[in-house]
């Protein structure tokens, strides 16, 4: 008799365990995005444009890898993007529901689009950045026209390639007596262009003082003295306004604080990657993030904006944009780039 109530408690504890491995299993599911439906519609104009319309039942949000290294989210399911190059692309759509669950599904397009790309790093080489496409400009320059604070240095502490990305490493240190170091990087005399679009995926710094900027240069700088050979902000930062991304045109007229441009907010410039772009033709110089276009130049044939530029990256301190004050307890911070791309 005891024996029997032994197994009688061991098949009744069985009996419990298998319903509730039936019950979590349900619960697991319940609210699992699923049905995921993907209809892509490819432009025929040879734009590079798609536009995405996604269903799925128990979904909130929608992530959308584009399969060129761009991502994108939406609450409705539908986006449109414009792919720079053609070729077949395999697309990435992640449902997620309320409390967090995740259903993936894949599908591939064929995209024909007219621009080429013409010049690019992805950065994915370790070490120094490659000096067949990357120069640099060195030392304080005088502030270089901005009352900065940093001392442009070559070294790999302000400048380095390191897990695909390039990093630009702005210091708090006593260099060549200046208190700060970091680092500019330019394309003069390796790579100049003159219209197409330029996208630079990068994630920014962190710091009262701190000034990324991510911009180009006429390439007649030398014997046409700035602002006249003009200059593109594409994209520019001051840790001071944390939230705000600034694009701006300088020219004979329209230099220093006078610059023509616009803003927008973007409040994970700092903790997330965000594609920076200039699409630039004879009439228009178009700024967008991540594919949003924020702000619109009118271009004409008298500005200097239909000639040659280089681009540069740098991250400054302090000076008349990025100060006048700076964080005193600031230690290092810097701009994480993960690929320049120019198309033409």
């Amino acid at each position: 008799m005891k024996h029997s109530h032994k197994y009688i408690l061991i098949a009744l504890v069985a009996l419990f365990a298998s319903c509730s491995k039936k019950n979590d299993g349900a619960n697991n599911t319940a609210d699992k995005p699923a049905n995921i439906v993907i209809t892509p519609t490819v432009s025929t104009d040879n734009s590079g444009t798609v536009t995405f319309a996604v269903t799925a039942d128990n979904t909130v949000t929608y992530e959308f890898d584009f399969g060129n290294g761009v991502f994108q989210n939406s609450t409705s399911g539908n986006v449109t993007y414009k792919y720079p190059v053609a070729g077949t692309y395999t697309v990435k759509v992640t449902a997620k529901s309320q409390s967090g669950k995740t259903t993936v599904k894949t599908i591939q397009v064929n995209v024909s689009a007219a621009e080429a790309l013409i010049w690019s790093d992805e950065f994915n080489t370790a070490g120094a950045p490659d000096p067949g496409k990357w120069g640099y400009d060195l030392g304080n320059n005088n502030g270089w026209g901005n009352n900065e604070l940093e001392y442009y240095t070559n070294r790999t502490d302000n400048a380095v390639v390191s897990n695909g990305t390039l990093k630009i490493n702005l210091k708090k240190e006593d260099y060549n007596g200046f208190g700060y170091t970091s680092a500019r990087l330019l394309t003069k005399g390796k790579f100049n262009f003159k219209y197409g679009r330029v996208e630079v995926k990068a994630k920014l710094p962190t710091g009262v003082g701190t000034w990324p900027a991510i911009w180009a240069l006429g390439s007649n700088v030398d014997t046409t003295p700035w602002p006249a050979c003009g200059e593109i902000d594409i994209m520019e930062h001051v840790g001071k306004q944390q939230n705000t991304i600034f694009s701006t045109m300088h020219y004979p007229g329209h230099y220093g604080g006078g610059g023509v441009g616009g803003t927008t907010q973007n409040p994970t410039a700092s903790t997330d990657f965000h594609v920076y772009s200039l699409d630039w033709t004879p009439a228009t110089l178009k700024f967008a993030i991540d594919g949003v276009v924020y702000y619109t130049f009118p271009n004409s044939a008298d500005l200097p904006f239909n000639n040659n530029f280089f681009l540069i990256l740098n991250v400054a301190m302090g000076g008349n944009f990025g100060g006048p004050a700076v964080d005193p307890n600031f230690t290092s911070s810097s701009m994480e780039v993960d690929y320049v791309r120019v198309y033409k």
